[in-house]
């Protein structure tokens, strides 16, 4: 009896960990498809608040026309904000996963850490995608409202 119930629990858990892995390679395969380059077309939010994205300190409006580079097969990317007006010029090199095919994390990597060091991030909900647009939705907190801020990428060129 008891062989019998230690075949059935390994087999439900091979069961478990093959139909996960299948779901993360499914998953992983349509993300393969964000490899190349992208840029912010435009942003949606209510125009009511003062928008800073990424904690950069840059206004939101400096993130449009900012080229983000992503590729899926490490989960590596930058992204780059163009000077101009009270824009900074930057590149900022960031860390990427995808978690249950539609939360699209990120971290920053700031110059001499690596990425294991830093334990903060941003959480964005994949809206819509195809071969050639997405859209990620950012829930930020304020005052007890949420801010809901919605970045609208279009292809640029696959690498």
């Amino acid at each position: 009896m008891k062989n019998l119930l230690l075949t059935g629990i390994i087999g439900a858990s091979l069961a478990v960990s093959c139909t996960t892995a299948k779901n993360a390679q499914a998953n992983r395969a349509e993300f393969l498809k964000m490899k190349g380059d992208w840029e912010i077309t435009s942003v949606d939010y209510d125009q009511k608040y003062r928008i800073k994205p990424f904690d950069e300190g840059a206004d939101v409006n400096c993130f449009i026309g900012s080229h983000w580079r992503l590729i899926p097969n490490n989960w590596t990317g930058a992204y780059t904000l163009n000077s101009g007006g009270t824009c900074p010029t930057l590149t900022r090199p960031i860390k990427f996963e995808v978690v249950d095919g539609n939360t699209f994390q990120f971290k920053k990597i700031v110059d001499g850490t690596k990425a294991k060091q830093n334990t903060v991030g941003y959480t964005l909900t994949l809206l819509s995608r195809d071969t050639d647009q997405f859209s990620l939705q950012q829930q930020i907190p304020f005052e007890g409202e949420t801010v809901r801020v919605v970045y609208h990428f279009q292809r640029t060129a696959t690498k």
